[in-house]
């Protein structure tokens, strides 16, 4: 069995996927999927699903809510496995699977074993990121409610996706395949436009592939969204890029191009 929370929360086995219709009943899931293996309480999970607000028998309630969710997983695995995998526990309730039964869990592990591999062997960091990347159905938890810890773990998956695409396409430009990173980037500058490494990377691509003038452009454009949108100057590392490319500075074409900024504190801008 999976639990994918990478989009909408959802139950996968042998190639089936459940989708989780009541609401209480999807942010019941993905708070116990985002502690998997540990133990929940009662008393969190009421902050979870009801945000403070009083509830008339709160372990009635979420009892019934965890009828409901066996239902979904009995629907999705054998009967013995469906009983067993959530288990109420003193005061609260046990999703038992391996982490790696979460997505999210299985996207952080290979996201972390691409970055870590990129300056060294930046061919597997590709595969890797490829991998990680491909889990994502949508923004984390897109379903989820709008319970505290659910907003948090999506917006910190949120900002370790953006990570693993500035890491992909860094290994795009390692191995030499401008191409494919320009491909990449063209998007994720349109989606994301303050953010300022995804300017920087294009800018290196661009100017790689005999385009310094759409580099010098995309720079100005940046400068100007920063300066309307935010009230800021780009940051040094963009700034640098800038410089680089108006000197023509033979340090382009080389590896270190892609990780000098990479390892300096990032003016990365959402």
């Amino acid at each position: 069995m999976q639990i994918n929370i990478l989009g909408s929360v959802s139950i996968s086995t042998n190639e089936k996927h459940r989708t989780i219709r009541a609401n209480k009943v999807r942010a019941f899931l993905a708070l116990l999927a985002l502690e998997a293996g540990r133990a929940v309480s009662n008393e969190d999970l009421a902050d979870e699903l009801w945000s403070g607000h009083l509830v008339g028998n709160t372990r009635n309630a979420l009892q019934a809510h965890a009828t409901r969710l066996r239902k979904v997983i009995l629907g999705s695995a054998q009967q013995r496995q469906g009983a067993s995998v959530l288990r109420a526990v003193h005061n609260g309730y046990l999703l038992e699977v391996p982490p790696e039964c979460v997505d999210s869990n299985r996207f952080l592990d290979l996201a972390a074993r691409g970055a870590a591999e990129l300056p060294v062997r930046p061919d597997r960091s590709l595969v890797l990121l490829q991998q990680a990347l491909v889990l994502w159905q949508g923004p984390a938890l897109l379903d989820a409610g709008d319970g505290l810890r659910a907003r948090s773990a999506a917006a910190l998956l949120d900002e370790r996706r953006l990570t693993a695409w500035e890491n992909l396409v860094s290994a795009y430009l390692a191995v030499g395949d401008d191409g494919g990173a320009i491909a990449e980037l063209r998007q994720l500058v349109a989606r994301y436009p303050l953010r300022e490494r995804f300017c920087e990377l294009l800018m290196l691509a661009l100017y790689r592939t005999g385009r310094q003038g759409e580099a010098l452009d995309l720079f100005q454009w940046t400068r100007r969204r920063l300066d309307e949108e935010l009230g800021i100057q780009p940051g040094v590392p963009l700034q640098r890029r800038h410089t680089e490319i108006l000197a023509q500075d033979p340090a382009l074409t080389l590896p270190s191009a892609v990780m000098s900024s990479r390892r300096e504190p990032a003016a990365a801008r959402t």
